[in-house]
Parts: C-alpha cells; sequence; structure tokens
C-alpha cells in the first residue's frame, strides 16, 4: 500500500512550445511488487553535461538497490532554464541537446526532460511537482505485476555541496525545503570538500526523508573545470561522453565562457547536481544552479 504523502502544491502546469514529456524509458511495470517505484531527477546547468553527473544516477541506483525497499523505473536530466541569467551559462538549446546525447548514448534508462529549460526559471520544488503531475497524473503512475497500480514517488538527486547549502540560513525558503525533502526527499552524492553529516544535522527534521550516498571512488570533474581546459585548448576527451565532445567541437562551444562563476571564490558548483533557491518573490537569496 503506498504511504500517504502531501499533495502537489502545484497542479497546473504551462508547458513550453511543442513540448512532450519523455517517457520512452520509464518502466512501467514493476520488477517487485513488494517495492515502492521511484524516479531520479537530477536538476542544474549541465553546462556541459559530464560522466560525473551520469555517474552519480549509477551511484544511487546500486544504493537503492542494497539499501531501500524502492525500486527506480526511471531517470531524468532536467537542465535549467536559460531565464536564470546565470553568467556563463550556455542557452538551453545546446545544453538540452548535450544532455539528450548523453543519456541515449551512454544509458539505457536515462531520459531528458526539457520543461525547465524551454521556458521561465521554475523553483526546484515546482519541478518536483510537474514530473509528480505527469507521471502520476498524465501517464497514471505504474503497475504491478498481477496489474494493481502504484503511485511513483519522484525524488531530487544532488551533490552534497546542494545539502550544504540547504542548511544555511536564508538560502532556500523554509516552505520549499518542506516540500522537496518531506514530500518528495532526495538522495545525496557525496563529494570531496562537503560534510554531509554536518550538512544534515540542521535539516533533522526530514532526516528519514534524506539518503546520503558515499562516492567509494572519488571523482571531482565538475564543469567549470570542463570549461576552463576548453578555454585553454586542452582535451576533455574521457571526461565527458565522446557525443558530448563531438557536439562541442562541431558548434565550437565554451571558447570563451565570459566572466563565469568559476572566477568568483567559492562558487564550483557544477558537480552538486541541483539548486540552491528560496522564493523568487520574498527577497531571500537565489543563489545560482549547478
Amino acid at each position: 500500500m503506498d504511504t500517504q504523502v502531501p499533495a502537489r502544491r502545484t497542479n497546473t502546469f504551462i508547458n513550453p512550445l511543442n513540448y512532450s514529456f519523455a517517457s520512452h524509458r520509464l518502466r512501467k511495470t514493476l520488477r517487485d511488487s513488494s517495492k515502492q517505484p521511484i524516479v531520479l531527477v537530477a536538476c542544474g546547468s549541465f553546462s556541459p553535461v559530464t560522466y560525473l553527473h551520469l555517474r552519480m544516477f549509477e551511484m544511487a541506483k546500486d544504493y537503492v538497490r542494497q539499501n531501500t525497499d524502492f525500486e527506480i523505473v526511471g531517470g531524468y536530466l532536467s537542465p535549467v532554464s536559460d531565464k536564470y541569467n546565470k553568467a556563463g551559462l550556455l542557452n538551453a538549446h545546446h545544453r538540452v541537446n548535450m544532455c539528450a546525447l548523453a543519456a541515449e548514448q551512454t544509458s539505457s534508462w536515462l531520459m531528458i526532460d526539457q520543461w525547465e529549460a524551454f521556458q521561465n526559471y521554475q523553483r526546484t520544488a515546482i519541478v518536483l511537482d510537474h514530473f509528480d503531475y505527469e507521471i502520476n497524473a498524465v501517464l497514471g503512475g505504474v503497475h504491478t505485476q498481477d496489474g494493481q497500480y502504484r503511485n511513483v514517488r519522484v525524488m531530487l538527486l544532488a551533490g552534497s555541496d546542494l545539502i550544504s547549502t540547504m542548511s544555511e540560513p536564508g538560502v532556500w525558503s523554509l516552505d520549499d525545503l518542506d516540500h522537496i525533502l518531506g514530500r518528495y526527499g532526495t538522495f545525496i552524492i557525496e563529494r570531496a570538500g562537503s560534510s554531509m553529516d554536518q550538512a544534515t544535522d540542521s535539516l533533522a527534521r526530514w532526516r528519514n526523508n534524506i539518503y546520503l550516498v558515499p562516492q567509494l571512488i572519488q571523482n571531482d570533474v565538475s564543469s567549470t573545470k570542463v570549461r576552463l581546459f576548453l578555454r585553454r585548448g586542452l582535451s576533455v576527451r574521457y571526461l565527458l561522453p565522446a557525443a558530448v565532445v563531438d557536439y562541442i567541437e562541431e558548434n565550437n562551444l565554451y571558447l570563451d565562457d565570459g566572466p563565469g562563476p568559476e572566477k568568483e571564490k567559492g562558487k564550483d558548483r557544477d558537480t552538486g547536481v541541483g539548486k540552491r533557491e528560496g522564493d523568487l518573490g520574498s527577497g531571500i537569496k537565489t543563489p545560482s544552479p549547478s
């Protein structure tokens, strides 16, 4: 029986022109009817998408299989909108194309959702509501082997630097934190230099919905470092999927990244997939997405 969860805060969504929700790799039937079906959603800049972004899904998949009663039925990359106005942010057209190449050519279960990318900036809480609506209200969730309906739980996938920002006063709105961590939950992938235990101490009320995933083989590749390599004319092969490298070279991308956040002390957030944010209308600080 599904666990009762609070209702979505948003049930009406404006879709970009010609938008359709990708579900071609969403598994519609549970392999184990005793498991709770979940979908992983990673929000971020993906400028460009790296192997670490993709690797995070696989680390979470291993953790889920070995430590939980969940069953993953799908995974999504959700690039942030151009309207975020982050310095050095490559336009959504290219970022979506690179994510699509990475997902389709390196994975059998990951997908790209364009809803967030091609419209006004949307907070993470609203993005997760969108996924919940599309998967459960529109598609009808998933089914067990004997045909019983199951609601899919949407969960945020992010790096440990993101969870650190969630514990910083004034960075995220409390309502959004409660919606993201209380209603949905998150898998946090360890990142070198970020203390997960210390960060989660101030988020104790949602502890049962925060799953900390250790990175057994350390990988500190970031989009920021990749962009720096490209501006210096250095090779980035084997840091990114080959199709993404080819796309960057064919389109002459990142030759001049502009005054991006890598030039600001302490702002390298690209491997921590996810966004730090508050309510745009509340006066709460709203930092750059990863």
